[in-house]
């Protein structure tokens, strides 16, 4: 599981269930929790200057209810409702709630509702990522006490040693060195441009000149294809191969 974190707020004006769930949200490090609430007009009020992905939301609550808060809710934030009445889970997923938890529920069952939170963040944020990535046509690297401005478009491949990287370009003799981790390197990368092929080389996708069993050539260059990077690279090769 990845290092995302799900930021949450719990409302129910039943203070038992409020600390069963808090228990529960403790107990499942990729939540955080932000608050506990027990009405929707407090939980509203704190929503509106601190930013949250994800409420547990009782459904019968007087003045104002469940159904009727999230259909206030700005756009982003996602909801499990939590209830005594089977009849509202109908509502609640044409409201598209994430799930649905009749009380009284079980570690098991939020955590199972949880996970399928944790997946729907994981999607959506992975998708901004890699629009964030797509747009990006440029680093800044230091360099010999220099910030050099490397166009995406002139790499030919990253080549990772211990401390540092070597960044070949095109029409370049040598390469630019810079301390840098690869995978700090890989994170800033867009995936549809740049593919990590061997734990040592972050190739250029469309300098690819020859594939020639488990190697690619780049520039004369040959760089292996490792065993653990094989299966994605193929993949690729496969989406955009012509049919025989």
């Amino acid at each position: 599981m990845s290092s995302l974190k799900v930021s949450c707020v719990i409302v129910d004006d039943e203070p038992m269930a409020l600390n069963l769930v808090e228990s529960y949200v403790e107990k499942t490090p990729f939540l955080v929790l932000k608050k506990k609430c027990s009405s929707g007009i407090e939980a509203m009020t704190f929503i509106k200057d601190n930013p949250v992905d994800l409420l547990f939301l009782d459904i019968q609550m007087p003045d104002l209810t469940g159904i009727e808060f999230s259909k206030m809710l700005p756009k982003g934030i996602r909801v499990i409702f939590t209830t005594a009445f089977d009849q509202y889970a109908l509502e609640g997923f044409k409201l598209e709630a994430l799930d649905y938890l009749l009380k009284p529920f079980d570690y098991a069952e939020f955590l199972s509702a949880a996970n399928k939170a944790y997946s729907w963040f994981e999607l959506v944020k992975g998708k901004q990522k890699n629009s964030t990535h797509q747009e990006k046509e440029f680093l800044f690297v230091k360099s010999e006490y220099k910030q050099l401005r490397i166009k995406l478009a002139d790499v030919l491949y990253f080549e990772g040693f211990k401390d540092y990287i070597k960044i070949w370009l095109k029409n370049t003799a040598k390469p630019i060195l810079t301390l840098m981790s690869l995978k700090s390197l890989e994170n800033e990368l867009p995936g549809t441009k740049f593919m990590r092929i061997h734990r040592s080389f972050i190739i250029s996708l469309k300098n690819i000149e020859v594939i020639e069993r488990n190697q690619i050539i780049i520039n004369k260059q040959r760089i292996t294809i490792s065993e653990q990077y094989r299966p994605k690279f193929l993949t690729f090769i496969n989406n955009n191969s012509l049919n025989s």
